[in-house]
């Protein structure tokens, strides 16, 4: 589904990734821990740009239109896939059957009280859930997600990546929170300095590759 083989990224002189080879099928819960600056984001997005079309992505700063309420803002998932009419329709007097679908969507993630407030008015974690809402609804065959659960608490954190793995048959996201990565994905990708340190199930993750990933430069 993807891969990459003996891949290298860089910005400029900056160098991302280093000879970055791997394979994710179809079906797979990933998750890329590591430090900062490890390249995460950089893989994800890497892989994201095989199959946009095939999938939605969260991003680590959520990407939403503060104008618009959270209701707009998670409709924008589906944006591109229905006629003008349709879009202007729901933008000025939202239609029941799209409420249908979307305000029990809000309504999972603590959000059906704000679902008509400007989500520039919410809070760092309201408009990160609505963020995860919006890419739930486009209803891709992937989600790739960065930092997901980062301005959340660690009950709500648990929450969302529940909602998140029933929802999508395939997840590759980026997490800081290492106990959170080992409970909820199958697969653990460890990177540091831009190159993968390990590639392991998660039962398979042991203190020590922990300790090797996290040590100081």
């Amino acid at each position: 589904m993807f891969q990459l083989n003996r891949a290298n990224i860089a910005y400029g002189d900056q160098v991302a990734l280093r000879n970055i080879s791997l394979h994710i099928e179809a079906g797979e819960r990933v998750a890329f821990i590591g430090p900062s600056g490890a390249g995460k984001t950089t893989l994800l997005k890497t892989l994201y740009e095989q199959r946009p079309q095939d999938a939605s992505f969260v991003h680590q700063h959520y990407a939403l239109v503060p104008q618009l309420t959270a209701f707009h803002n998670v409709y924008m998932g589906r944006l591109d896939r229905y006629s003008v009419w349709k879009n202007l329709h729901n933008l000025v007097w939202p239609r029941r059957d799209t409420k249908t679908e979307i305000l029990p969507l809000l309504d999972d993630f603590g959000l059906a009280s704000f679902a008509f407030q400007r989500v520039g008015a919410l809070s760092g974690g309201q408009q990160q859930r609505t963020a995860i809402a919006r890419a739930i609804y486009r209803d891709s065959d992937v989600m790739f997600a960065d930092e997901p659960v980062s301005s959340v608490d660690p009950h709500q954190a648990g929450m969302v990546l529940e909602r998140i793995m029933k929802s999508q048959q395939t997840v590759i996201l980026s997490l800081h929170a290492v106990e959170l990565a080992l409970e909820f994905a199958q697969r653990i990708i460890g990177l540091r300095l831009g190159s993968i340190t390990f590639d392991l199930p998660a039962n398979q993750v042991s203190p020590s590759h922990l300790a090797r990933l996290y040590q100081p430069c």
